[in-house]
Order: C-alpha cells, then structure tokens, then sequence
C-alpha cells in the first residue's frame, strides 16, 4: 500500500510544483522552521492517514507529523486533529496536497458513515462501485472502508458482472439468458464470481438457472425489490443499485437485499472542510 501511495503523492506533487514552490522560495528564508495544526473546520470521520503523511515526507524527510486520528474514527468541529512541524518552505510546499487528499478522503469516510448508519439493523452492507477518479481508485475505496462500508470488485479483471449491455449484445446474437451464462461459466475458473445485473422480474428465473453468485436488481422499486428477494429465495446473493440515496437506502435495507452498491460514495462526494492552521 505504501508504493502505492507514494507513487500517488509523487503525482500529486510534481502536478503542482513542477519546478518548486516559487513563492515560498522567494519570500520565506531557507532556514526558516515552523509549526501547523490540523483543524476540523466541521464533524466528519477521517481518512487518509498515510497519504497525509506522505505528502510531507515527500517533500521532506525530515517534516515532523503527528496525528492525532486514525483512519476510520471520528471528529467534531474544531478539533485538533494533528500537528506538523520542520522547514517552513517545505510546510507551504506540502500543504494543499496533504489537504486536498484528506478533505476528499474523509468525506467519502463521511458519507460512507451516513449510508452505513442508515442501514443499521439490517443485514445489506453498502459497498462502492468502480465510479472513481481516475487514479485514485485505491485510496477512495480505502476511505469507503474507513467509513464502514465495503468494497465492490475493484477492477475488470476481479470478477465477472454481466450489465444490461452485456444481455442486449447477447440477445442480438439470438441467445438465450440461460444459454450465454452458462457458455460463460464453461470458459471461467470456478473460483470466479458471477453477477448478472437485471431490470425486470422476469430476467431473475432465467439468469438463476444458469446458478449465478449475485443478482444485482437495477432500479427497482421497493416493491419490486420485496418481491425479488423473495423469488431468488437465497439461491443467489441479491444486490440494489440504482436510485440509492441517504433517503432511500434505509428502506432498501429493510427489502431483505444482502448488498446495496451506491455509486455516489465516490462519484459526487463533496470534500470536508479541513484547515492547516499555523501557529508559534
């Protein structure tokens, strides 16, 4: 993971000051020497540990950070969430980086939290989908664990989801449901999991006779979610997605689904308000 977030962070860096930080290079002394603190300018719950500490280690080994949160735990407005001291230009240097991860990062924590507690008592767990920044895909799924959800497939290459362009490709071909599945699963390792999005009842039969992992149900409504999950009738794991909301998800769980997948943990997050305060 660290390779990972260093080669992340390096990025990141380069992007912003390809050849330095020409302000704080000219008006602040070399030697200069001072210290900042992380501020919650609002409540929320905290990600992004590593790639904090990375974008001023970076920059310069000898920055000290200390935090004072761990990844997955939470905060109120005003809190003190940590404490950077070293070089003055390398401070400046780090700082919009090491803030712009953490604010993204902690608000899909955040967000992810509220969908999480929306759930609870239910058995669903709300998971993410492949709707990331491009880049980026392994640090926001980490934040979506951080805030107590999980994670869908991470990539093409996990596992098999056959989408509702898959089944209109299939059907032009003249093939059945049934048929294309199970020709699939004939040319899959059996240690591959296999899930088939669907948008009408009829589809479910069809698609568990070919004894599919998931069914994902795609925009259903609650009603048609109840009457899903009984049909499948824990032949199959069943999966919600589509019009899921802080509004809706609480009563989607209540369908009796195992997943719901939320694209909007990572497509629309809006970053938390974090601050780096300076201080003598």
């Amino acid at each position: 993971m660290t390779t990972h977030i260093d080669r992340i962070v390096s990025a990141a860096l380069s992007e912003d000051a390809p050849w330095g930080d020409i302000t704080s290079e000219a008006f602040i002394p070399g030697q200069a020497q001072l210290s900042a603190q992380v501020v919650a300018r609002e409540p929320g719950v905290f990600s992004g540990q590593e790639l904090f500490d990375a974008s001023f280690r970076l920059v310069d080994p000898l920055s000290e950070v200390s935090l004072d949160i761990r990844d997955g735990d939470s905060f109120k407005a005003g809190d003190i969430l940590g404490k950077i001291t070293g070089n003055a230009r390398s401070i400046l240097r780090s700082e919009r980086i090491a803030l712009n991860f953490v604010q993204r990062t902690s608000g899909i924590a955040t967000l992810t939290s509220q969908y999480v507690a929306e759930t609870k008592g239910s058995k669903a767990r709300i998971v993410d989908t492949r709707k990331t920044t491009p880049g980026l895909r392994i640090i926001e799924r980490q934040a979506v664990r951080d805030g107590g959800g999980f994670n869908h497939r991470a990539t093409l290459s996990d596992a098999v989801m056959v989408k509702d362009n898959h089944l209109a490709a299939i059907a032009s071909q003249g093939l059945s449901i049934t048929e294309a599945l199970l020709n699939m699963k004939a040319r899959l390792p059996h240690t591959t999991h296999v899930e088939v999005e669907v948008d009408h009842i009829e589809q479910i039969e069809p698609v568990l006779a070919a004894g599919v992992d998931t069914i994902m149900l795609d925009n259903f409504t609650i009603d048609q979610l109840i009457e899903g999950v009984e049909l499948i009738g824990g032949r199959a794991l069943v999966e919600a997605s589509g019009g899921v909301n802080l509004n809706t998800v609480g009563k989607i769980a209540t369908t009796g689904v195992d997943i719901i997948s939320v694209g909007a943990l990572t497509h629309s997050v809006r970053a938390l308000d974090l601050g780096l305060d300076i201080f003598s």
